[in-house]
C-alpha cells in the first residue's frame, strides 16, 4: 500500500488506490481476469456485485499512463540493474478485431516480466521505428546504465533496427534464420549463418 501511495498518491484518491490493491491481490488469488471473478476474490466485507461496478468505474474513468505503470513494476524489482531485456510481440484476434502488442520486459531468474509496450494498429511484424520508440522510452524513464543487453526472437532484424541499438551500445542476443546472409572476415564475402556454426566446413 504504502508504495503505490508513494507512486499513483498525485493523480488516485486513496479509495482508487486501494481498489488497485484490492485488484492485484484478487488478480494472484483468482488467476483470472474476468471481472466477476475478481469482484468475488477482494477479500474486502463489501458483496461481489459492489466491487464488480467499483472495478467497472476504475477501468472506465482512471487514466494510467505507460510511465507511471512502468515505474511501479520497474520499483517491485528485486534487482535494479544492469537487466536484461526482452523484446517480443504477441497477435490475436478478439472477435473481429487483431489485438497486436509489442512488449519489451525485464528477465529476472528467467522470468520475463512485462515492464512495458504499444499497441500495433495493424497484424503482423513491428517495425523499427516502433522498436526504437520503445527502447528510447526505457532510457527516458529508467537510464541507458540499467541495460545489460537485448533479447529478442528473429523477428527483430534489420540495419536500421541494428544500427540503432549499435549507436547506443546496447549489447544484443538476436536469434536469425539459418539462411540469414553474415558477413565472414576469413572468407571476405557474405556467406549463410549455418555455415559457421557447422563444425564440418
Amino acid at each position: 500500500m504504502t508504495l503505490f501511495k508513494a507512486h499513483f498518491g498525485d493523480f488516485l484518491n486513496l479509495a482508487r488506490i486501494r481498489l488497485v490493491c484490492h485488484f492485484i491481490t484478487a488478480l494472484c488469488k483468482i488467476k483470472s481476469v474476468n471481472y466477476s471473478k475478481l469482484s468475488a476474490g477482494f477479500g474486502t466485507r463489501a458483496n461481489a456485485s459492489s466491487n464488480y461496478r467499483r472495478i467497472q468505474r476504475f477501468m472506465s474513468d482512471a487514466a494510467l499512463s505507460m510511465e507511471w505503470v512502468a515505474k511501479l513494476i520497474f520499483a517491485l524489482l528485486p534487482e535494479k540493474g544492469p537487466l536484461v531485456l526482452v523484446m517480443d510481440r504477441t497477435n490475436w484476434k478478439l472477435g473481429e478485431g487483431n489485438i497486436n502488442i509489442l512488449m519489451l520486459g525485464v528477465c529476472y531468474r528467467n522470468v520475463a516480466f512485462p515492464l512495458m509496450f504499444r499497441m500495433l494498429d495493424k497484424r503482423g511484424n513491428s517495425n523499427t521505428g516502433e522498436r526504437i520508440a520503445l527502447v528510447k522510452d526505457f532510457i527516458a524513464w529508467f537510464g541507458r546504465e540499467r541495460i545489460d543487453c537485448l533479447l529478442a526472437d528473429r523477428e527483430f532484424v534489420g540495419e536500421d533496427w541494428l544500427g540503432f541499438l549499435n549507436r547506443e551500445n546496447i549489447r544484443y542476443h538476436i536469434r536469425i534464420r539459418n539462411n540469414f546472409k553474415v558477413f565472414s572476415p576469413r572468407k571476405q564475402a557474405q556467406v549463410k549463418a549455418w555455415h559457421l556454426f557447422n563444425p564440418y566446413r
